[in-house]
């Protein structure tokens, strides 16, 4: 297999965050002019211009497996570990650098396709992979699904990259298991905390974007069957499907809380046994589940 994961990489990355990558350059990357420019000396670092190679194997940094406030001594952290997938080189020299230039992330490996990228997390167990949609082979879509269907990866957490937030693609890969999208020109201090957010388990977009991200694909596509998304929901109380209602709306816990005069803690627990009945990862699937299997309309609030 050819892997793409230098050791490097890091040392050079830190000595350029006094001049990151900016998501500009990361927008030029993805043209064959824009490449040109950001291969010459005078606008980009030799580290883009010098990817990794399969001739510096993969090596995990730290202990794979554990989380991130799990590791080191009491109360200490380890850096959130993170596999960069993008077919592009000079997209995924431009993340290493931005997030490398950030304390407590660490990039651990890269991957030019789905399928490098499922191996890489397999072996490296990352914290976060921060994957592309569209690459050769194996999608991103395909190696979301083989990452968040592992059980021995059940701590991976995928964050989606993507040029268009109303993408359909999007859609998809929150259906198999993405924790959120990032947008390719995003700054790089959204960059790194969208990294820090989807790491501690979050879902990382606000549920009102899933809600229109969805509306949208679901009006698109009537003949879509429940199936496997109407999963479970037959199984939860009249309580827990009114909540279930009131996240795909776009509500957070408080905003539940208050509307249904319970604490947020009890919020909580509804949907920890809700996620664990629809075989759920997040809200954002959540809200997925909510809208397939009918329980909520698209546009009816």
């Amino acid at each position: 297999m050819e892997q793409t994961l230098d050791g490097e990489g890091a040392a050079n990355a830190s000595s350029q965050a006094a001049n990151p990558a900016t998501p500009a350059n990361l927008a030029n990357a993805a043209s064959p002019a824009g490449a040109a420019d950001a291969a010459s000396p005078a606008s980009a670092p030799s580290q883009a211009v010098n990817p990794a190679t399969p001739a510096n194997p993969a090596t995990p940094a730290g202990e794979p497996g554990t989380s991130p406030q799990a590791a080191g001594a009491p109360g200490a952290q380890r850096p959130v570990r993170v596999l960069v997938a993008d077919d592009q080189d000079l997209v995924r020299s431009g993340f290493r650098m931005i997030l490398s230039s950030y304390d407590g992330i660490e990039v651990v490996g890269e991957a030019r396709d789905g399928d490098q990228a499922v191996q890489l997390a397999e072996r490296l167990r990352p914290d976060v992979v921060l994957m592309d949609i569209r690459m050769p082979r194996v999608n991103g879509i395909d190696a979301t699904r083989a990452i968040r269907s592992n059980a021995v990866l059940a701590d991976v957490q995928v964050l989606i990259l993507t040029t268009f937030d109303l993408d359909e693609y999007v859609y998809d890969a929150l259906s198999a298991g993405a924790g959120g999208f990032l947008l390719k020109d995003a700054e790089p201090d959204e960059i790194a905390s969208a990294v820090r957010v989807v790491a501690a388990g979050e879902a990382l977009i606000e549920p009102s974007i899933t809600r229109r991200l969805i509306e949208t694909f679901v009006a698109a596509r009537p003949g879509v069957p429940a199936g496997d998304a109407a999963r479970g929901i037959d199984q939860l109380t009249d309580r827990e499907r009114e909540i279930l209602t009131l996240v795909a709306r776009g509500l957070n816990n408080d905003q539940i809380g208050e509307r249904l005069f319970i604490s947020p803690a009890t919020v909580k627990t509804h949907l920890a046994r809700i996620m664990a009945k629809l075989d759920a990862h997040d809200r954002a699937q959540l809200v997925v589940r909510a809208y397939e299997s009918g329980l909520v309309k698209p546009g009816v609030m």
